[in-house]
């Protein structure tokens, strides 16, 4: 069985950014209520003994497992969401100089993420992941999808569904991908 992972902060902790309340919604009914449709759909299968990740791997790709599918990668995406978040620890090192090397350096990545936040059309993500290569990359992925599957490792990510940022900035997601980035983000 999946637990909801603890915040690594306190829910007003992102204010002015992020306010207490989309935290509560986002963290106490979205992000929970994946984990409890995938404590649901797991109970008594074969899954019910795997690790978050070994579910996705499983079920990924497997249409009559979709919704197993799309419900733990969202509880593994927001679980990466939320130590995402920089309350706390920042990037190592070595990240920092992967940045630089594979990505054009800081300022070059902090627009990539921006620009493919605001641009993203739907829900999902946006991503920094180390590709099969050691490369790090930017991507996006859709829905409950994640980098996983494809092969990568995830280093950070941006939650762009609507329920991460409505309450505060209605229809301005680049304002939001903005603030983010630039406020809230483990860089």
């Amino acid at each position: 069985m999946f637990k909801l992972m603890e915040l690594p902060f306190k829910e007003d902790a992102l204010e002015p950014y992020i306010s207490a309340e989309t935290i509560s919604y986002h963290y106490g009914k979205h992000h929970k209520g994946y984990v409890d449709k995938a404590n649901e759909l797991i109970a008594g299968t074969e899954f019910q003994d795997l690790t978050l990740e070994e579910v996705i791997e499983e079920t990924y790709n497997h249409p009559d497992q979709q919704t197993l599918y799309n419900n733990a990668g969202q509880v593994y995406n927001h679980n990466i969401y939320w130590e995402s978040i920089g309350v706390g620890g920042r990037l190592n090192d070595d990240v920092k100089k992967k940045i630089e090397s594979d990505l054009g350096g800081m300022e070059a990545l902090k627009k990539e993420l921006i620009d493919k936040a605001a641009t993203f059309f739907g829900s999902g993500w946006v991503w920094l992941a180390e590709n099969k290569d050691g490369k790090l990359e930017v991507l996006t992925t859709k829905n409950g999808d994640t980098p996983l599957v494809l092969g990568f490792t995830p280093i950070f990510n941006m939650d762009v569904w609507e329920h991460a940022y409505y309450l505060d900035y209605q229809n301005r997601k680049k304002d939001y991908a903005e603030v983010f980035v630039s406020q809230l983000l483990k860089l």
